[in-house]
């Protein structure tokens, strides 16, 4: 019988970051007591933390409410972390994954003016005509464009939906507006692509920390091979890689 070695960790450290993480998930300024009643700590014992992580700038006390919120450095921190690597450099490694995994072409959509802009493409082994390419926006009609519509609170966003909705039927804004709403709940959405024939692709969105849209990954190929439901196998795959690549970003759920 084997026992499985734990990672050594620090315990003071782990409690300060604690705090941190209560501080986030609040969202509003919390009093001494709140904090405490969160962590079960002692007073004492809280207030020489707290100390310590305001001197270092990690939280900020206002002074006139005296409530605590997360302090400039985790700004400062976070925007270079950020910085270090583009949302690309961080899905290259997980796309070549999925055309692994599935032998289908993966596209990274990002947000643009125009809507959903692709700045990257992982293409299958085999030579496909998906009907578009890097820099290549994508209509609303696309599985992409309803992710976008879905998820995506910009409102120059908004504008580009509703300049692109002006060309919906009534019967086809019905519809769209359903998918929409399947999309929300289940986080995925499956179209028949209106640039080419006989190509089909499913999208899943890429969340930050606040639910903000930074992307959306779409899986492409002939139709017969596309999951069209998320339940799909394949579908969990790329739903589960794109949980992992939101949470690098910070969003939980």
């Amino acid at each position: 019988m084997t026992t499985e070695n734990k990672p050594a960790v620090i315990q003071s450290l782990q409690i300060g970051l604690n705090i941190l993480e209560i501080l986030a998930k609040e969202k509003e300024p919390l009093k001494f007591t709140d904090i405490q009643n969160l962590t079960s700590m002692t007073k004492s014992n809280l207030y020489k933390y707290l100390s310590t992580l305001s001197q270092f700038g990690m939280i900020y006390r206002n002074p006139h409410t005296n409530t605590y919120i997360l302090g400039h450095k985790l700004v400062q921190l976070g925007n270079v972390a950020l910085g270090q690597s583009s949302i690309i450099e961080v899905v290259i490694p997980y796309f070549k994954k999925i055309t692994e995994h599935t032998s289908l072409t993966v596209l990274l959509a990002v947000p643009s003016m125009q809507g959903p802009l692709i700045s990257y493409i992982a293409s299958a082994d085999y030579g496909i005509n998906i009907g578009a390419q890097m820099g290549t926006h994508l209509p609303l009609a696309s599985s992409t464009g309803v992710v976008f519509s879905a998820f995506e609170k910009d409102i120059h966003l908004k504008d580009w939906e509703i300049q692109e909705l002006s060309n919906f039927t009534e019967r086809e804004i019905e519809q769209f507006n359903i998918e929409k709403e399947k999309t929300r709940e289940l986080f995925f959405a499956s179209k028949t692509e209106p640039l080419i024939q006989h190509i089909s692709s499913f999208s899943v969105p890429i969340l930050n920390f606040n639910n903000q849209l930074l992307g959306a990954i779409t899986v492409v190929g002939i139709t017969e091979t596309v999951p069209k439901t998320v339940e799909d196998p394949i579908g969990q795959y790329v739903l589960q890689i794109a949980k992992e690549i939101s949470q690098y970003y910070g969003f939980t759920k």
